[in-house]
């Protein structure tokens, strides 16, 4: 059975063909014609890679990326060699909130590159691996309208969102609707929260690339304790 409904995802291979038909920057082209891998594959036979983004807010329309932190992993090992971290200059500026929260100052942006300089660099990256992501209405809908504005077309792509996976067992199911009944609060599904029921250690949140390489070590425990290595991944993709 499918975690998610069957109509939470589109067709996705059919989806990047069409874009890589019709894409007119050539970078969108490369990373659309890499395609996906076929939603039947096992998940132990994937090529992943984490993605984490810190922002100035989570508004894609209001706010803007400041920095990328990628890696490259699946179930068994993961490849730490092939990290990848960006600090960007945002389309936005930066608030004394968001500094605060990520640390990412006006010194640090000012020579940074925009994100246009970088996106062949980070879409080779994440071409022909499925992205894993802690929450997937931040990386996807930001990369989308950073590069609507830069480019004039768009960017989408499957995801496993591994607070997904956690809001499914934790927040949906009979045990947390009892909670609530009792007027218990809601178990956290935020990354540290849900890394600690797994006995994973902690790392210091709020950092693209230390958030990606926990995202990927969370995936790797969701899947040993709650699936058959050979999930096909088009029941965890949205």
């Amino acid at each position: 059975m499918a975690l998610f409904a069957k109509a939470a995802a589109p067709d996705w291979p059919q989806y990047l063909a069409q874009r890589a038909a019709t894409a007119r920057d050539a970078r969108l082209a490369r990373f659309f014609a890499a395609g996906t891998i076929a939603p039947d594959t096992p998940i132990n036979e994937a090529p992943l890679v984490a993605l984490d983004m810190e922002t100035t807010g989570l508004d894609p329309q209001r706010h803007a990326i400041v920095s990328i932190g990628l890696v490259p992993f699946t179930l068994n090992r993961i490849a730490l060699a092939q990290r990848r971290y960006w600090v960007v200059r945002p389309l936005r500026p930066l608030s004394d909130e968001s500094v605060a929260f990520h640390h990412i100052t006006h010194a640090d942006i000012a020579q940074a590159p925009i994100i246009d300089a970088i996106l062949a660099e980070l879409l080779e990256a994440l071409a022909g691996r499925l992205v894993v992501v802690h929450f997937r209405h931040i990386e996807r809908p930001f990369l989308n309208t950073t590069l609507q504005a830069l480019l004039g077309e768009g960017i989408q792509f499957p995801v496993i969102d591994t607070m997904s996976i956690e809001a499914r067992r934790y927040r949906q199911s009979i045990w947390a609707r009892f909670r609530r009944w009792i007027r218990r609060p809601p178990v956290s599904i935020r990354l540290h929260n849900s890394r600690m029921r797994y006995g994973l250690p902690a790392y210091q949140g709020h950092h693209a690339l230390t958030d990606a390489l926990a995202t990927a070590e969370l995936l790797q425990a969701q899947i040993a304790r709650h699936f058959p290595a050979d999930v096909p991944i088009g029941s965890l993709w949205r």
